[in-house]
């Protein structure tokens, strides 16, 4: 289960011993928590310690495995310990939308000083990390339910929670690398004059948001490992900076050549020629192809529509929502203002002014017209 590679792992996990590293301390120090039950998982979803939708979900997975290698003789029946998992399940469900309460709060006193109203809170409650921790707990809970029904010892039911969430760590890396693979076997089909490619990517979408490798990331690091990388571009990701954070941060570790561009020099970097293919990530797809991502995506791909560079989306088929039609019905989170006004993703202090209702630039009602303030001006 622990990566044979040497990239950047935000989850080091073993039967009965599990680290996370803590993102809240990059990029200017790695510390690796020690995961020792489900109440620890649940802290360290809720305090973000982990992100990304993959990860968290894994992450709240093994940390319950972690727990149950290690727990002392159970005396109960098989449906005592499938009780106890379900159980803990809904308990680390419930980290991310105490998270999610946070948020709102912070949301409704900003509000309320601000005397506005607001009417999508309940949006909060269908962020798509909040689905996918979601999805993965409800197949764990059916692999417990027929485990239990089909086994006399409670240990076996245990046993084949471990295994199941076992898989899913190895599946999201065996997912992601193939992702890896074949985008880079499409990009390579953009080579014409040039022996190299300049790739940017928005957000972080590498070994920090998934159990491993990445996505988008990922896809860059396999062009990389194929030779005909000549440079990866990150934006800075405002306002929570994921880019210059975490994103700059893996592929400094990995010796990838590449330089992080501010989110307001992206159409000039694409003006000047420098890029030649746009790839992110995708927290959701609806079934007829329409993605919702990090703020800032679709800016990305407008510009790159118009100066006809490829963009493309990697994504795992677990961020995939058949049951939407299309990107109307994903559901954006709103979040919290201070994520704008303060430094450190609100955490630190406040940076904006406070009060502005907005700007006059003239006086009365008339339209200004440049023309004719620069011909007074100039008298």
């Amino acid at each position: 289960m622990e990566s044979n590679n040497n990239s950047l792992q935000s989850i080091c996990y073993k039967p009965g011993s599990l680290q996370l590293l803590d993102q809240r301390k990059l990029p200017l120090e790695a510390i690796y928590l020690d995961i020792k039950d489900a109440k620890d998982g649940w802290s360290a979803i809720r305090d973000m310690v982990v992100r990304g939708a993959p990860a968290i979900a894994i992450a709240a997975a093994l940390s319950l495995a972690v727990e149950v290698s290690n727990l002392p003789a159970f005396d109960g029946t098989p449906d005592n310990a499938a009780s106890f998992l379900i159980k803990k399940l809904e308990y680390l469900v419930s980290s991310l939308l105490e998270a999610i309460e946070f948020v709102i709060n912070e949301m409704l006193l900003q509000l309320l000083s601000n005397s506005r109203s607001y009417t999508h809170l309940s949006c909060f409650f269908s962020r798509p990390t909040a689905v996918n921790l979601s999805d993965a707990a409800t197949k764990l809970i059916e692999v417990i339910s027929n485990a239990a029904a089909t086994t006399s010892e409670a240990q076996s039911v245990f046993q084949a929670y471990i295994e199941a969430a076992q898989i899913m760590l190895e599946d999201d890396v065996a997912s992601n690398k193939a992702i890896g693979s074949y985008g880079a076997s499409v990009l390579q089909h953009l080579l014409k004059d040039s022996k190299r490619l300049s790739i940017l990517t928005h957000c972080n979408t590498g070994s920090l948001a998934t159990a491993g490798y990445g996505t988008a990331l990922g896809v860059i690091r396999a062009v990389h490992t194929e030779g005909f990388l000549e440079r990866a571009y990150c934006t800075e990701t405002r306002p929570f900076n994921q880019g210059s954070r975490l994103t700059a941060f893996e592929l400094v570790h990995d010796n990838i050549p590449a330089t992080l561009v501010a989110d307001s020099a992206v159409a000039a970097l694409m003006k000047d020629g420098r890029v030649d293919a746009v790839i992110v990530g995708a927290d959701r797809v609806a079934a007829n192809g329409d993605t919702a991502n990090k703020i800032g995506t679709y800016s990305l791909a407008l510009c790159a529509m118009y100066h006809n560079i490829p963009f493309y989306v990697a994504a795992p088929l677990t961020s995939i929502d058949l049951s939407l039609s299309s990107g109307k019905e994903i559901v954006i989170e709103e979040r919290s203002p201070k994520e704008l006004t303060h430094t450190r993703g609100g955490l630190g202090e406040q940076v904006a002014a406070s009060g502005i209702s907005g700007v006059i630039t003239k006086t009365g009602t008339d339209a200004f017209e440049i023309k004719n303030f620069i011909q007074k001006a100039s008298k």
